[in-house]
């Protein structure tokens, strides 16, 4: 059993909406996903940067005006991962780094206390314990966290994105190989920290699955990046890794890309563009006028 899409730290970062599909009338009024404008000192524009969701449900309509006016006045597009559609690919990759023989059984990373939710929820999925034999905990907890997600990737911006762009002007930030291995070295205790989180943040959805999904459409996204917002965040090792770190990495990349390259639009999850941490931040730190236009 292998998690279809474990890039993208999709429920890494409690950004992925789960719950029934189909329509949804709860996503009511204009829709305003966060989309910034950077400019140089001097006020040349010199790129986008939008914050994505991975998923939706159907029925959503969160495209706008401003957004498809800069994605067309961009010369390329910068996203986390790039090769989406291979998915024999993004499989073959996740089971390269997902097992190893002789792994201790999963019930036992789980403290007695949650054993409970934990056989629920696969049972509730049409899984089994026995499926997870050998896997190591990261790739366990994202396979349970693709398990209990039911909307489809393919309604998430990223898909949107990358049909709407030629793949000769579409780079990536990160690439799936990077994004799996910083699960994959985690330490033990933080990947079980991980699968406790997903089980928390699972949990906690149940009675409105769709709140981080409306805030992201309507471009509430000041709080999305906060500890309060899931179990994950709110560990300071796994935010460090997941979050802080990467953000840094990726302001590095950008400064240099808008400094050389052509004008970039950039999409990423949302919560990489929330609060001091985020991206806007980092990159007003280098030297950049970052407006919010929408």
């Amino acid at each position: 059993m292998i998690a279809r899409f474990a890039t993208l730290l999709v429920v890494s970062l409690a950004l992925t909406a789960c719950g029934e599909t189909g329509p949804h009338p709860d996503f009511t009024g204009p829709p305003s996903p966060a989309l910034y404008e950077l400019a140089s000192a001097d006020g040349t524009v010199e790129g986008w940067l939008f914050g994505t969701i991975h998923s939706l449900p159907d029925g959503v309509e969160w495209q706008t005006p401003k957004f498809e006016q800069a994605l067309n006045k961009a010369d390329v597009l910068l996203v986390e991962v790039r090769d989406l559609d291979n998915r024999h690919h993004m499989q073959d990759l996740f089971a390269e780094r997902a097992y190893t023989l002789g792994e201790p059984p999963l019930i036992g990373k789980v403290p007695q206390p949650h054993r409970a939710q934990l056989l629920a929820l696969l049972a509730e999925n049409g899984a089994n314990i026995s499926d997870f034999a050998d896997m190591e905990t990261w790739s366990a907890a994202l396979t349970i966290a693709e398990l209990a997600g039911e909307t489809d990737i393919e309604n998430g911006v990223e898909q949107y994105l990358l049909d709407s762009v030629s793949g000769d002007r579409t780079l990536e930030i990160e690439g799936a190989e990077r994004q799996l291995d910083i699960f994959d070295t985690l330490p033990e205790k933080e990947q079980r920290d991980l699968l406790l989180a997903i089980l928390a943040d699972i949990e906690n959805g149940r009675d409105d699955p769709f709140a981080t999904a409306r805030k992201w459409y309507s471009g509430k996204i000041g709080d999305l990046a906060s500890p309060e917002e899931s179990a994950l965040l709110a560990d300071s090792e796994l935010r460090e890794a997941l979050l802080i770190r990467r953000n840094r990495a990726w302001a590095d990349i950008l400064q240099g890309m808008l400094e050389k390259q052509p004008r970039p639009f950039v999409a990423v999850g949302a919560a990489h563009v929330s609060g001091p941490d985020g991206l806007p931040a980092l990159l007003e730190q280098r030297g950049y006028a970052v407006t919010r236009i929408q």
